[in-house]
């Protein structure tokens, strides 16, 4: 895989590297940043994230980019293409972004754009992903790359205890 190159963010393959000295691991643990998204019910570990990165060389059903900083080179975030479907040429996108310095700043709508053109370029045809019903920031991150609302999926996530809406967001690229 490539590095990706943006104005204000640049991706590469997830690695060993972001276990070195970041906050990767603090992320998944941290409650403001898994608010809305499947982690962080269970402790994540260092173990838990060699295991993971270790098991993307094998994977051809998904795509995982480290997001960086252009300006100071933090490691911000991750995004990635999973479910990877090549006879119907779609695939879900996931992001997580754990430096809340890094939220409203366009990094993540830029980050997406970048995956998009990924996407292209191997030959999909649609991407989709599904997001809380009040994760606000990642619906406006969708809309702004054109990800149309298909549907909403009634209680389909339990987090804190409670079953939440899912609205699923599409687009055809």
């Amino acid at each position: 895989m490539e590095q990706l190159e943006g104005k204000k963010v640049y991706l590469i393959p997830l690695s060993m590297q972001e276990l070195r000295g970041g906050n990767y691991i603090d992320w998944l643990n941290d409650k403001e940043v898994c608010k809305y998204n499947s982690h962080g019910d269970v402790k994540y570990t260092y173990e838990d994230a060699v295991t993971y990165i270790n098991e993307l060389s094998n994977n051809a059903s998904k795509i995982v980019y480290a997001v960086y900083s252009r300006n100071d080179k933090v490691h911000i975030g991750n995004i990635s293409l999973q479910k990877i479907d090549k006879k119907n040429r779609n695939a879900e996108v996931a992001l997580l972004f754990g430096e809340i310095f890094y939220w409203n700043k366009g990094c993540a709508t830029e980050a997406l754009q970048l995956l998009i053109e990924k996407g292209k370029k191997i030959g999909l045809h649609r991407l989709y992903f599904g997001t809380h019903m009040e994760n606000v920031a990642m619906q406006k991150v969708g809309e702004k790359l054109n990800f149309q609302k298909e549907g909403l999926l009634i209680e389909a996530q339990f987090k804190n205890g409670i079953y939440n809406h899912v609205y699923i967001y599409g687009l055809i690229i």
